[in-house]
């Protein structure tokens, strides 16, 4: 087991005398708002080519809480929160957690019966979203929804007492991807939430002079629980831009003297082509995250300067590891445990089990998928969360996703993680892009069939190439048996790739 029991190498440079303990008052809204309070004249939250400063954010915060109150909306109530990255999102957002609402955050790129499941599954009182005809939809749902602009343009009346949330109260219900089967609400409590903002500001030395350029969306945990949180909990700045694109986001770093970047692994392929990519070099610290980083694609930002740090995170349970801050930052490894988290490989299947104060409790709803999602201790500490990752731990306590435990491929009795088969065949000097998954089989139960995407200008290798290239760095079971070429990857909004897609293709093929 990897445990913060016995600090991983990095712990060594945390400041003198850190522990991890929550900040008071044990409540993400509480720890932010009082930060917040805190010279109020300096510049928050950059948008619209303008800077908001702290006080401006906790009056406007103050301000909307008071007309969701007066709309009716009381401590507990689910509001549904969707919009574009902006002041009014993140607004919205800190607005409905000072009044002790619980933020359902939604991906805008939902179709109808995607918004329609989560509408009939967590019940929201109302809805503060900014996309074209989603109030008519919302409404279509649930005619008594309160349906809102993220600007919260509702009746102005008196603010109540606000941030009296207790540390065990429930705070965002983030839905699972949903990439198998209906998504499931994942309650976060306001002490989750400061527990994963809390160990990223200690890991990666996150203070209030730092700026974010922040344009991950904000319906997910690594804009949202890691960049917005962490920028309010540290008492920094942040540059929120509304979608990605190299030149915007390069040009923001510059002109807003920003120290830090936040992105996924397909903003970086984006980025390492762009002239003036040696210009993250400039940057205090640049992480990786959602999906892997590959090895190849680290090595290119490395020669230009630029070490970018990988770490692992989920819904249930914001961060759980990063590679170090001082020390290396090791391509294809997410890492060491995070303060606060304990880490174990579930001795059998190497899946990775967590649990720390970050890790949330359970499912809405969901008494069955809760009870499935945990395995108990044993003795009288707390369950062990089953992430669904399969991983390994080397010697210097590194920790390495090798795949998802139900993406397993089992071929002729052995078993095959596509993500160790992914890295090794993406290094063919033909292949821009690679995934596998497999196929059923009578002879083997499983094939592993590689979808490639070619090199532009490169003809696509044949699955001979790809077994002659990789055989000597995988055992014959793991190398693929059939190939498909393919324009694209099927990719979600984050860039992690849908391997259910392709099994589901093969399997109409």
């Amino acid at each position: 087991m990897v445990s913060t029991a016995a600090p991983p190498p990095w712990a060594v440079h945390l400041p003198e005398g850190a522990a991890f303990d929550l900040p008071a008052p044990g409540t993400l809204v509480g720890a932010c708002t009082e930060r917040l309070a805190d010279e109020p004249d300096r510049p928050l939250l950059h948008t619209d080519g303008a800077w908001t400063t702290r006080g401006e954010f906790l009056e406007q915060t103050s301000a909307a809480a008071g007309r969701l109150a007066t709309a009716g909306l009381v401590a507990g109530d689910r509001v549904l929160v969707s919009g574009p990255s902006s002041l009014d999102l993140a607004v919205a957002h800190v607005a409905c957690l000072r009044l002790g609402l619980v933020v359902v955050p939604v991906n805008g790129a939902y179709t109808g019966g995607e918004l329609a499941h989560i509408v009939a599954d967590c019940r929201p009182a109302a809805a503060l979203v900014d996309h074209d005809g989603w109030a008519d939809l919302l409404l279509g749902f649930d005619d008594g929804l309160i349906v809102a602009t993220t600007a919260a343009d509702l009746a102005d009346g008196t603010t109540p007492p606000l941030d009296g949330s207790a540390p065990e109260d429930p705070a965002v219900i983030g839905y699972t991807s949903g990439t198998t089967g209906a998504p499931k609400g994942a309650v976060l409590t306001q002490a989750n939430l400061l527990a994963g903002a809390e160990s990223v500001c200690l890991a990666w030395r996150w203070t209030d002079v730092d700026r974010l350029l922040l344009c991950l969306p904000l319906f997910h945990m690594h804009g949202l629980g890691v960049g917005l949180h962490g920028t309010l909990l540290a008492g920094g700045s942040a540059v929120l831009q509304p979608g990605f694109a190299p030149d915007r986001v390069l040009d923001g770093i510059a002109e807003q003297g920003c120290s830090m970047f936040f992105g996924v692994p397909t903003m970086y392929h984006r980025l390492v082509d762009h002239d003036g990519a040696a210009e993250l070099g400039r940057l205090r610290l640049c992480v990786a995250g959602s999906a892997p980083l590959p090895p190849a694609l680290h090595a290119r930002f490395a020669d230009i300067g630029v070490s970018v740090l990988e770490r692992y995170g989920m819904t249930e349970t914001v961060m759980l590891v990063s590679n170090p801050y001082e020390g290396e930052r090791r391509a294809g490894s997410v890492g060491f445990p995070l303060p606060g988290v304990d880490l174990r490989l579930d001795p059998s299947t190497s899946e990775v089990q967590v649990r720390g104060p970050n890790v949330f409790s359970g499912y809405w709803e969901r008494p069955d998928a809760t009870a499935g999602a945990f395995v108990a201790d044993g003795g009288d500490g707390a369950a062990w969360f089953r992430t669904g990752d399969l991983g390994s731990v080397d010697d210097d306590g590194y920790v390495t996703i090798t795949g998802r435990a139900k993406e397993l491929i089992i071929t002729g009795g052995f078993n095959v993680s596509p993500g160790e088969v992914d890295e090794v065949l993406a290094a063919h000097p033909a292949v821009a892009e690679v995934a596998v998954a497999g196929a059923p089989s009578e002879e083997w139960g499983e094939e592993v069939v590689a979808f490639v995407v070619a090199v532009d200008g490169h003809a696509c290798p044949t699955v001979d190439d790809l077994r002659e290239f990789a055989r000597g760095r995988l055992a014959p079971h793991k190398l693929p048996r059939r190939m498909v070429p393919v324009d694209a990857l099927p990719r979600n909004s984050l860039g992690k790739v849908l391997r259910h897609e392709l099994r589901e293709a093969l399997r109409d093929d």
